[in-house]
């Protein structure tokens, strides 16, 4: 129903939205069943996100998957927004105002990133973040059906994306649209998730020994990068590592 939820259902097995998720002690205590979880999401993924991805590659062009990659970016705008604002990054959260509403008209739907021209950078950020920078413990990693790797904090994190998402706030008084809506929204969002990370993870996975442990391992990889925000929050710039797995290139949007 959210952005945060559809990227993770849209990848499926490696949960690579929004970053990758590990212990704080890098242990894998829960090893068994997270293997038997991965298989699951893999073998789920494989015969229905994963073709349905390839399809809509195949009846679409380059153009019009940014168009619909940028505008599915736009939306979740005002998370960002309201994530920079709690992160004390006052100047980033009015950024992001801006470029939602800049966007979402003269960037008709924000399928065009006109902002982006006019020197106002797209920032992603979320509470899993806003998190971090207040120093919460990680936690655990674990596997989840479906929505796949992630720690007590991350969860948390999409809980409140999830209800904190436009989509779903726009439509929460209205019973008769209110799922249609989100639904439609979160299958759309999964599969241009999932189509901007195929040639990434079929890449991972020809290249793996063992699968799983090649994903774990990324996945903690790129967890630990997000320790470094503990107390951190500031206006002059942003971590430097990447939240996903995502092929994106931000200037055909």
């Amino acid at each position: 129903m959210l952005s945060k939820y559809s990227f993770l259902l849209a990848v499926l097995l490696s949960g690579t939205a929004f970053g990758v998720h590990a212990a704080e002690d890098n242990s894998d205590w829960l090893e068994s069943y997270n293997r038997a979880v991965f298989n699951f999401n893999y073998q789920l993924d494989k015969y229905t996100l994963k073709p349905i991805a390839k399809g809509y590659r195949a009846v679409t062009t380059p153009d019009i998957r940014n168009r619909v990659n940028s505008a599915l970016f736009n939306v979740i705008e005002p998370v960002s927004a309201g994530n920079h604002a709690l992160q004390g990054n006052g100047q980033k959260a009015v950024t992001s105002v801006a470029r939602f509403l800049i966007n979402s008209t003269l960037g008709l739907g924000g399928m065009f990133d006109v902002a982006e021209g006019w020197g106002l950078k797209k920032d992603r950020t979320n509470f899993d973040e806003t998190l971090a920078t207040w120093c919460v413990p990680d936690g655990p990693f674990f596997m989840m059906p479906i929505l796949g790797p992630t720690t007590p904090r991350a969860l948390t994190g999409t809980a409140v994306g999830a209800v904190s998402n436009p989509v779903y706030l726009s439509t929460l008084n209205d019973a008769n649209y209110s799922d249609k809506i989100t639904w439609s929204y979160t299958a759309v969002d999964a599969i241009a998730s999932r189509e901007r990370s195929l040639d990434l993870l079929d890449d991972l996975e020809k290249n793996s020994v063992d699968f799983y442990t090649t994903v774990r391992s990324a996945y903690m990889q790129n967890r630990q990068a997000l320790r470094q925000l503990c107390g951190t929050a500031k206006d002059d710039g942003k971590a430097s590592y990447d939240f996903d797995f995502e092929i994106e290139d931000e200037d055909e949007f």
